[in-house]
């Protein structure tokens, strides 16, 4: 069982790492994912509610990371 509960981890939610008050934030807020449970529950929220290409992008690379670092 994962610690992450509701797909947050760092304490933050989807909505708040993929649609915070600044913009420039967003990179940063996706670096700090490190669990699949968290970047499977951005990916759905980006999926709903904005599908943002480059974001979807940016949360593809960072699975990859996360992959190589468990690995």
């Amino acid at each position: 069982m994962s610690n992450v509960r509701d797909g947050e981890s760092n304490g933050l939610s989807p909505e708040q790492r993929l649609e915070p008050r600044n913009i420039r934030l967003i990179d940063p807020s996706i670096a700090t994912i490190d669990d699949m449970d968290t970047l499977r529950a951005c990916v759905a929220y980006e999926n709903t509610h904005q599908n943002r290409i480059q974001i979807l992008r940016r949360l593809k690379r960072r699975a990859e990371e996360i992959r190589l670092e468990q690995a």
